[in-house]
């Protein structure tokens, strides 16, 4: 196994979301790895959590990344996080991304929650999407 694919898969994962015309329309360049000082915009995308496990077989080594994309915003109703979120998905689900090392075998959406924070001022989709990625 090896963790060294995780920057590489999270650039290309960040590098497909701020390139997309469909998630741009709805967000514009407002999709983070590293949160912002200052004010926030009203709905956003922040890359989220990561694990990972070995995925080595006796071809070559290999790792199985679950990480979290976030969509956050503070407009009433649910409808466009979930735009957004779709739009993730759409990008994402199926992606055939080039990595700096290594390569991306398979990318696939796993699963999503919906919830209110904040004592209800925030709406929150966690989406978590699963990577296989191939050292060689």
């Amino acid at each position: 196994m090896s963790y060294a694919m995780s920057e590489p898969l999270q650039t290309a994962v960040f590098n497909a979301l701020r390139t997309d015309d469909a998630l741009l329309s709805l967000v514009g360049t407002d999709i983070y790895d590293a949160m912002p000082t200052g004010t926030l915009p009203a709905t956003y995308v922040r890359l989220g959590a990561e694990t990972v496990r070995d995925a080595s077989d006796n071809v070559g080594s290999g790792a199985l990344h679950r990480f979290t994309v976030s969509v956050i915003t503070t407009e009433p109703g649910f409808a466009g996080v979930k735009a957004v979120s779709g739009a993730i998905s759409d990008v994402l689900h199926g992606a055939d991304l080039a990595l700096s090392r290594g390569h991306l075998v398979a990318l696939q959406f796993e699963r999503a929650v919906a919830a209110r924070r904040d004592g209800g001022s925030t709406r929150q989709i966690d989406m978590r999407f699963r990577a296989r990625v191939s050292d060689d």
